[in-house]
């Protein structure tokens, strides 16, 4: 079995509104299906799977205020290990911040890193200790 747990909207957030569920007992979910709404007061968010299953029960009902984070709000079977959903936004006061984090998301992922430059050296051919940030600052000026 896996819970599903009040996720964390905000750093400060302690406890939000369970608005809407969109599955109900007996669906089969995977990671990345949209469960359920919640509500805080400054947001609505949408609270992803994190595993796959069969929805075994719904702990707390839609409608529900005053909902801890990290408290069960339903449980899984099927699923591997027991984690907090991961929060998607549904409306923000800042159109563009969705769009944004749509377009992080996008980003191709790097397969190979970076070949390691030769640390710099002086002229009697001393390694200069520093920082990658500082060597990187080095090289553009």
């Amino acid at each position: 079995m896996t819970d599903i747990l009040m996720p964390a909207l905000s750093p400060t957030m302690e406890e939000g509104t369970l608005a809407k569920w969109l599955v109900k007992k007996g669906d089969t979910v995977s990671a990345g299906d949209v469960i359920a709404e919640i509500e805080t007061d400054k947001a609505t968010m949408e609270v992803e799977a994190v595993d796959e299953g069969v929805v075994e029960e719904i702990l707390v009902e839609a409608g529900t205020e005053g909902v801890k984070v990290n408290a069960p709000i339903a449980r899984l079977s099927g699923g591997t290990e027991t984690a907090g959903p991961e929060p998607k936004p549904v409306e923000k006061a800042a159109p563009e911040a969705p769009a944004k984090a749509e377009a992080k998301s996008e980003a191709p992922a790097k397969s190979e890193p970076a070949p390691a430059k030769a640390p710099p050296k002086t002229k009697d051919g001393e390694r200069i200790f520093a920082s990658p940030l500082a060597q990187i600052g080095r090289a553009h000026v």
